[in-house]
């Protein structure tokens, strides 16, 4: 039997959102502000073999997002279970994890231990990092002076050198300079091959999902529409849109 890496069980994640006209005076009393309970992803079970590649899309606000946070433990589960099976897991989002007012460099050591690797560890992948990203000077600068593109090179170079056995991957290989968007994408498929790593990828790029992927879920406003063999998936996927 194949070992599984990510079971999905009944998965439900509700939001929470307060009527404008109604956060004045829930301000003023602390209490009786009018919320609203949407519900983001609708009961999903799946599970993701270990070594796998499965993509994620759909139209935006379908919940494929918030389906890859709460895989990466950043959003829990009102309802139903997620199981990762001990695995270590890191997720790649652009805004997910640095802190602004600390530099590139401090950010990688803070980002590494919050993986779960030591500080010797982090060292050590440190030069790596540094020069995959491509930053020059930028390293030593506090990340809120750094542009989106760059932004991203730091994200997908943590992620990349300091490999972990679950990848998550959130719309990053769109981000970036050309250039660094086919170094990054060669990064990927040599990250992925290893048949020990088991990957979620969320894309709006059907041809990426078609190239990278074993598997694809399609997600429509929070319910599991398709799983299965990617080309199946995506030319039923395409046909809804066109619909």
């Amino acid at each position: 039997m194949e070992d599984i890496a990510i079971t999905v069980k009944d998965l439900k994640i509700r939001y929470k959102s307060v009527q404008a006209y109604s956060i004045k005076k829930s301000l003023l009393r602390l209490k009786g502000a009018e919320t609203q309970s949407f519900e983001a992803v609708r009961g999903i079970s799946f599970e993701v073999k270990q070594g796998e590649i499965l993509g994620i899309t759909g139209k935006n606000g379908s919940g494929k997002s918030t389906m890859l946070r709460a895989l990466a433990n950043i959003f829990s589960a009102d309802e139903g279970t997620i199981d990762l099976h001990g695995h270590s897991v890191s997720l790649l989002a652009i805004g997910v994890g640095f802190k602004k007012e600390l530099t590139g460099r401090e950010n990688i050591m803070l980002s590494g231990m919050l993986l779960g690797f030591t500080e010797e560890q982090v060292k050590e992948k440190m030069p790596e990092i540094i020069e995959f990203a491509g930053l020059g000077k930028f390293i030593d600068m506090p990340v809120r002076t750094y542009s989106s593109g760059m932004y991203s090179k730091l994200a997908f170079s943590i992620t990349a050198i300091l490999e972990t056995e679950i990848m998550l991957i959130d719309e990053v290989l769109s981000v970036g300079d050309e250039k660094f968007k086919k170094k990054s994408y060669k990064k990927m498929k040599s990250l992925i091959s290893n048949k020990d790593r088991t990957v979620v990828i969320v894309s709006h790029n059907l041809a990426t999902l078609e190239d990278l992927c074993d598997r694809v879920l399609w997600m429509h406003e929070g319910k599991m529409m398709k799983i299965g063999d990617p080309h199946e998936v995506l030319e039923e996927y395409r046909q809804f849109m066109e619909d």
